[in-house]
Formats: structure tokens, sequence, C-alpha cells
């Protein structure tokens, strides 16, 4: 979707373009020299985190499993994004001590909208707006396994 480019490409269980990478970054520069558009940060890393699953692996399991946790406590349960770090980082612990996350397979991100998206915002509001649609996209295009989520939200 984006154009070819050169550079890094993320994290290795990541797995994004470098053309998309470069985008996410310029997203995250606006939200951390904004504190505006900045209120929906932890939307922004799990939306770009889940949409970016990358390949079977233990990392990339665990990355998978936590930012969806997060984003059904946010949009399920409405948490804030502190409440939702907050338990990002309890499903991180939960998942080293009992062995780890099991792969998802990874859902069609077609007709979903990404981090490009967002970088369109022309203010805050339209940044934040942009935000919160990416990720619900993102959350219900997971939706075939938002069972197992739940799961292990639960725990």
């Amino acid at each position: 979707m984006l154009p070819e480019a050169s550079g890094p490409a993320g994290y290795r269980y990541l797995e994004s373009s470098p053309a998309c990478w470069a985008v996410y970054g310029e997203v995250l520069a606006r939200e951390y020299s904004d504190a505006h558009c900045g209120e929906l940060h932890r939307m922004t890393v799990d939306a770009f985190a889940a949409q970016h699953p990358g390949r079977p692996s233990p990392k990339s399991s665990q990355s998978v499993a936590c930012h969806l946790i997060s984003l059904y406590l946010i949009f399920e349960h409405g948490y804030s994004m502190q409440q939702a770090t907050k338990a990002l980082g309890a499903a991180v612990a939960k998942g080293k001590a009992t062995g780890g996350y099991i792969w998802l397979a990874p859902p069609s991100f077609a007709g979903c909208l990404t981090v490009a998206d967002v970088q369109k915002a022309t203010n805050a509001d339209d940044h934040l707006r942009a935000v919160r649609a990416w990720a619900e996209s993102v959350w219900k295009a997971w939706s075939a396994h938002h069972g197992t989520i739940r799961e292990w939200a639960g725990r």
C-alpha cells in the first residue's frame, strides 16, 4: 500500500515494511510532540503491533496476544489508556510465567485502516478520530480469535 522504501523495518518480530515503519515513526513523533495527539498512544502501539504480527515465534505470539488483550480491554471494557498499559504489563508477565501464548493465525487486513490513514490527519482531533477508527478496525479484523483473547484477558 505504501511506496517502496529502504531503511529499517521495525522490530524483527513485527515484520513491517520500511515505508510502513517510517510512517509509524511519523505518527509516533506527532504523538510525542503534541500531548493531545498522544492521548490514545496506547491504541496506536496496539493497532500497529496487532496489524504487523510477524511469523510464528514466542515473541511474535506474545506481542500479538498482549496488544490484542489491551484492545479488548479498551473496546469491550472501557479501560483507560493507563489501565490498558498496566494490564498489558500484567499480560506479558502472566505469559512468561505460564509458558507463553499460542500463535494466532493472522486475519486478512484487507479493508482495514492503517497507520497511513492516521498519518493523513491534519489536526489533533482528526488524529484521535483516526487512531480510534484504526484500532477498532484492527480489533474487528481479529474477530475469529476474540474468544481466545477474552479467555487470556480473564486470567
